[in-house]
């Protein structure tokens, strides 16, 4: 065996879909309009909770994706919550959904019957590049309406949307201009952002990079990314999603116990030898080089070099998953970033 188990699972969520109408520039999943409208269905929901529970997670929170695209399936899911033995933290939305408070409330009353208690509302200047203000203030207050608990993440950028027309949505680049061309960047001062999925082709032009070369010489092995459970997410598919590495899966039936390398070669090698295994097996069966000259960090390249194998030689790896995270179409965010002073 690898050596490889992913250990007791503390705090994290369950993905109810890929599909979103927003298009976040940050989003670690790469979520989008244009992916699968697939949404999980109630038993699968509830094999993957109780996997969950038997892994040591108490309770978890349903991400997406926009979980109320669909209403009904999410409500399927709430039912099934208690069958597996473990508790709901909140379910996260953008308030894409929104139409009037007095629909939209009777709506979330009839989910709160269901067991659905706190949402947490994304407040963000990249959620308002698709979604206006005017939706995602109606949807707290449908929920405060409903009884419901609103966790608005992140309450300090409600100035900063209330500045515009909250009736449309508002591009990054109309952010920019009224709070400075460096205004991205200070995004990052008051917003939690991951350097995965989409949110690499958004700060990659922003922010200072290293070469491939100084990047392997710098960096070891992936254990501890790879072993962190304390943000774990679990697909609608039945991914288990290792640490924060989006477009990677461990099949969630095998937690618990070592994971096999010839079922995970390419996870066995990023634990013992980190991203410079991973590169130089591209190179030597696929004929990879990096595509670039300087890269955020090793999450930037092995990114890159991960996209290079599911389009080539690994195209029917089990390991990565789901196949549409890699799809270029998914990847790139609406427009291009204008460039910060210097």
């Amino acid at each position: 065996m690898s050596g490889l188990r992913i250990p007791r699972l503390l705090s994290g969520g369950l993905i109810t879909n890929y599909a979103c109408p927003s298009r976040c520039r940050h989003c670690l999943y790469n979520c989008g309009p244009s992916r699968s409208r697939d949404y999980i269905d109630p038993d699968t929901a509830e094999r993957l909770l109780s996997t969950i529970r038997a892994a040591g997670c108490p309770a978890v929170h349903l991400g997406g994706g926009e979980p109320l695209l669909d209403p009904e399936g999410l409500g399927r899911v709430l039912r099934r919550m208690p069958r597996a033995g473990i508790g709901l933290e909140y379910v996260e939305t953008n308030g894409s959904w929104f139409r009037d408070e007095e629909t939209s409330a009777a709506m979330l009353r009839d989910l709160r019957e269901q067991g659905l208690h706190t949402l947490l509302v994304s407040v963000s200047p990249f959620h308002n590049e698709r979604i206006p203000f005017e939706r995602i203030n109606g949807a707290i207050q449908a929920a405060r309406r409903a009884g419901m608990g609103v966790i608005p993440w992140v309450d300090g950028f409600f100035r900063d949307l209330a500045a515009f027309d909250p009736k449309r949505s508002h591009s990054l680049e109309e952010y920019m201009e009224r709070f400075g061309r460096d205004y991205p960047l200070a995004i990052l001062r008051r917003y939690w952002i991951h350097f995965g999925g989409r949110a690499l082709e958004t700060f990659r032009p922003l922010l200072p990079g290293r070469s491939p070369e100084r990047i392997l010489s710098e960096t070891g092995n992936c254990s501890r990314d790879l072993l962190d459970t304390s943000h774990f997410h679990v697909d609608l598919y039945g991914n288990y999603i290792p640490g924060l590495c989006s477009g990677l899966a461990v099949d969630a039936a095998d937690l618990g116990g070592p994971l096999p390398p010839e079922k995970y070669p390419l996870l066995t090698l990023l634990f013992k030898r980190g991203v410079a295994g991973l590169k130089e097996l591209a190179q030597a069966e696929w004929g990879y080089a990096p595509q670039r000259e300087s890269y955020l960090g090793a999450c930037d390249l092995c990114t890159e070099i991960r996209s290079f194998l599911a389009r080539s030689g690994y195209a029917d790896s089990e390991e990565l998953l789901p196949r549409e995270f890699y799809d270029p179409e998914n990847v790139e965010p609406p427009t291009a970033v204008m460039s910060p002073s210097t």
